[in-house]
């Protein structure tokens, strides 16, 4: 849980320096007025974080399901900030996962591997759909 909290608030940043290095401006385009919705979003990002901490209280098995659910659900949002209907994809199947996870009562482990798993290939698949279009 710590290293998602820390790996969590390092995203930001890390990815904003990487994508420089890569060379793309690592920000929205200013002319999005919809840029303040990721600040917004950014807050429902840290209430849900406490949520899914008060949730691990009761059963620790419901925290990744519920951080599924909370990020699945930002990320959502970033189709309309960044204009990628990829992201709309992402986020239902990080939702799908914290629901059946949650369904099938998996192991907490499980649960923090799927989500990296998620991650990690939305992350490669984002990554190839950048560089061909700047190509």
């Amino acid at each position: 849980m710590l290293a998602l909290l820390f790996g969590g608030m390092a995203i930001h940043p890390l990815g904003v320096v990487l994508t420089k290095l890569l060379g793309s401006p690592g920000n929205h385009n200013a002319d999005n007025k919809l840029g303040r919705l990721a600040a917004e979003g950014t807050i429902w990002l840290i209430a849900g974080c406490a949520i899914a901490y008060g949730m691990h209280v009761l059963r620790i098995e419901w925290f990744f399901p519920v951080m599924l659910l909370i990020i699945g659900g930002r990320y959502l949002t970033f189709q309309t900030l960044f204009g990628l209907r990829l992201y709309w994809i992402f986020g239902a199947v990080l939702c799908a996962a914290g629901i059946a996870l949650s369904l099938v009562h998996a192991p907490v482990a499980v649960g923090a591997f799927a989500g990296a798993a998620i991650e990690i290939v939305f992350g490669v698949i984002l990554f190839i759909r950048v560089k061909r279009a700047s190509a």
